[in-house]
């Protein structure tokens, strides 16, 4: 057993390596005093601060639980709720903080971080109060910080008004703070601004550390350009954004929240091009941690675009199978319910998707809305619109919205189907009668009502409406004439009595110039001014001889060539040669004379007369010497030769049409 002095001259090097922040010999010195006095709270309590300041929370952990007798529960509730915080052990580190029995600040610190990373903001904006009320040392400004850090969630994940704190904006990060709160209200614009701000302070205090690089100021900006980046977007500057976006990935910071962050927008951006690139930005979200670093909305996002990735990238397995993952962790959500059906639509599976959008529809009728409008819409696509308008009637939220009013009614329309167009009219006017009477939609729903009825023919309909809007506004001229047309096919004495209520024609006068009223862009007829007579011109002898226009006299056609004028014209010329009554068709079983058939230059009758051996007597072809002159002669020197011949039947005088030259390929004749 060692002597008293070498236990204290142990402690005191534990105290030497402590305020010099070397815990690794500190940890040594500690474990050779524990190996002397085992039971040692202080040495224990010693060794685990030092495993803590050396990242070696299991350990500390593990040494927590052995000697959990000997520590109590209270001694070292910190140190056990923070390496349960550090090893994402969030439930288990609340646990803990919640069952200590007097919380210290430092306590309170942790138990804020523990409620932001479950997402209990409220609770957590609530602690951080209570600290800066109730303390005043060097770290008030961090306090301040993740005050407003808690603030900008709430404006985000949960579109909370967030409350006037009166938190200052001297820091960058308070800064930047602000204007995730302003993202989370809408004010893009607003939030711009606030972020450029922020990047101007962080440059400045960064500036003044001479130790701090370019590459460090760059890096500590990431955070802020990529929401810079993300407001762009959402305002349409995509092109700016793309490029921040890229720009904070080529850094590579070592925040794995950020880059998968960063790598998603990317994607976003991107939709169904550039998928190459997607796919590559896709790895960038499967980086080990990701999950302990963002919101629960930030995860469900990134796989959702996981989901429509695969689904652009033709991966149906894999669409099917992260879809079905997300469904399952967010049972109520509509979205992983749609990818699957636009799954089942890009391989024309339209029936299985409205049946899949009608169950989830049954289960969850809080989220059907979203789910019926897009059963509608696979309807219409196929061509059932009576399907459509009974899904889209079925719809509450939206069933008196002016816009499924429109829509219902010009899909009646098409189908003809004007009763049920009507009925909706109707019902919409009810709604608004008790709801908003004499409202603007109101009376612009009866306005619609009327001319609709009015259009297809069913004006004594249209009259109770006609009069709703005259009671209205009496001096509405063009109803009051609607009015009457209307009354004149049910109640002539009611349309006569209405019609001393139109004004005289002269208080009806305009003053109109026809001249100009004819001559505009829209009129159907247009008066032409006579053009001015020169000097040499005739002028017209009689009045309205100049407007008379010159009638062009009618060519006679011509007539084809070789045709009798006198004689009557076939009746049937006009007929195809088959359905004739004179036709007789194509003799068969005769020769006919093959002109220009056979060899190059040869005719029918050439090859006769040449052919000596169907003559009678077959002369020699010459002549024997002293040979009577009765005997064949020989041809004479004015014979045709074959080349030149003509035929003679009657169509011979007819030109030969033109053979086009053939074009020669290669190898060819």
């Amino acid at each position: 057993m060692a002597s008293g002095g070498s236990v204290a001259s142990l402690w005191t090097e534990v105290n030497r390596c402590g305020q010099s922040g070397d815990f690794t010999r500190a940890l040594k010195a500690v474990n050779r005093i524990l190996h002397e006095v085992k039971d040692d709270v202080t040495a224990l309590h010693c060794k685990i601060v030092c495993l803590v300041q050396n990242g070696s929370f299991k350990e500390a952990l593990n040494v927590m639980n052995v000697n959990s007798k000997v520590l109590g529960s209270d001694l070292v509730a910190f140190e056990k709720a923070y390496c349960e915080y550090r090893l994402n052990r969030v439930e288990s580190a609340l646990k803990t903080i919640e069952g200590v029995s007097e919380q210290t600040d430092k306590l309170k610190e942790l138990y804020g971080q523990v409620l932001y990373r479950l997402e209990r903001y409220e609770e957590c904006k609530a602690v951080y109060k209570d600290l800066i009320r109730n303390s005043q040392d060097e770290y008030e400004e961090e306090r301040k910080t993740n005050l407003s850090a808690v603030v900008a969630a709430m404006s985000t994940w949960e579109k909370a008004m967030p409350d006037d704190l009166g938190l200052p904006e001297t820091t960058y990060e308070l800064c930047y703070n602000a204007g995730c709160t302003l993202i989370g209200q809408g004010q893009l614009t607003e939030a711009l601004n606030k972020l450029q701000q922020a990047e101007e302070l962080c440059r400045i205090s960064l500036a003044e550390d001479s130790d701090v690089t370019e590459e460090d100021i760059e890096s500590e900006l990431a955070v802020i350009h990529s929401q810079m980046a993300y407001v762009m977007q959402l305002l349409g500057r995509t092109d700016e954004a793309l490029q921040l976006y890229n720009q904070v990935i080529k850094l590579k910071p070592s925040d794995v929240g950020l880059l998968a962050v960063t790598a998603n927008n990317i994607i976003t951006i991107n939709k169904d091009q550039n998928v190459f690139d997607s796919k590559k930005k896709v790895k960038l979200t499967n980086a080990d941690g990701v999950e302990y670093k963002l919101a629960s909305k930030q995860l469900q996002a990134i796989d959702f675009n996981k989901a429509l990735l695969a689904m652009y990238t033709n991966q149906a397995d894999q669409c099917r199978k992260l879809a079905s993952s997300l469904q399952s962790q967010n049972p109520g959500h509509p979205r992983p319910v749609l990818i699957q059906v636009a799954q089942l639509c890009r391989e024309k599976h339209h029936p299985k998707a409205i049946e899949l959008l009608q169950k989830f529809s049954d289960k969850h009728p809080e989220s059907a809305s979203g789910i019926k409008l897009t059963m509608a819409q696979l309807y219409l696509t196929q061509g059932h619109v009576t399907k459509a308008c009974d899904i889209l009637r079925s719809i509450e939220d939206f069933k008196h919205k002016q816009g499924m009013i429109s829509a219902l009614v010009t899909m009646y329309s098409h189908e003809e189907d004007i009763d049920s167009a009507i009925d909706i009219f109707s019902q919409a006017i009810q709604y608004y009668q008790t709801q908003q009477p004499g409202s603007p939609v109101h009376l612009a729903l009866v306005r619609q009502a009327a001319n609709f009825k009015l259009k297809y023919g069913r004006k004594k309909e249209a009259i109770s409406d006609l009069e709703q809007l005259w009671k209205q506004n009496t001096n509405d001229i063009h109803t009051l004439a609607q009015l009457i047309s209307a009354y004149s096919l049910v109640d002539t004495d009611k349309a006569k009595s209405l019609s001393k209520h139109l004004p005289s024609p002269d208080s009806m006068s305009f003053k109109v110039d026809v001249e100009e009223l004819e001559n505009s862009h829209g009129a159907s007829y247009v008066r032409r001014k006579p053009a001015k007579a020169l000097p040499g011109d005739n002028l017209p002898t009689q009045q309205g001889q100049g407007d008379i226009k010159k009638k062009r006299k009618k060519k006679k056609g011509k007539l084809p060539k070789n045709c009798d004028p006198k004689a009557t014209p076939d009746p049937e010329r006009w007929m195809p040669m088959r359905e004739r009554n004179y036709y007789r068709g194509k003799k068969k079983g005769k020769k006919k004379e093959t002109v220009g058939k056979g060899t190059q230059g040869a005719t029918a009758g050439a090859t006769n007369d040449l052919d000596a051996s169907k003559t009678a007597s077959s002369p020699p072809t010459s002549p024997r010497p002293g040979s009577a002159s009765g005997s064949a002669p020989a041809p004479s020197s004015n014979a045709v030769p074959p080349r030149q011949q003509k035929p003679t039947a009657p169509g011979a005088t007819r030109k030969k049409a033109p053979q086009k030259k053939k074009k020669g390929g290669k190898g060819g004749w």
